[in-house]
């Protein structure tokens, strides 16, 4: 059994945009709420030209980022810190 969190995550369906991905995930919310959601979930797309366009091989999360899944992180010294 594989304990560590997962964060939900899909790829998107040929020719789907960022309004297309809202309505398939996040059903019955408004559009530009579900939009903006899932644009801040995804700020690695950001980091690209242009900016926030994504292909169908992307990995896209679809649930905002755990916020503590009690595992160590690395510190600067090569030592761990809790989180």
């Amino acid at each position: 059994m594989d304990p560590t969190p997962r964060r939900g995550f899909t790829s998107p369906l040929p020719g789907e945009d960022w309004k297309a991905l809202a309505a398939r995930i996040l059903p019955g919310e408004p559009a530009e709420d579900a939009v903006e959601k899932l644009r801040s979930w995804n700020l690695h797309l950001f980091a690209r030209n242009p900016p926030g366009e994504f292909t169908g091989s992307d990995v896209l999360f679809i649930e905002p980022p755990q916020e503590d899944s009690g595992f160590a992180l690395p510190r600067l010294d090569g030592g761990f810190r809790e989180r």
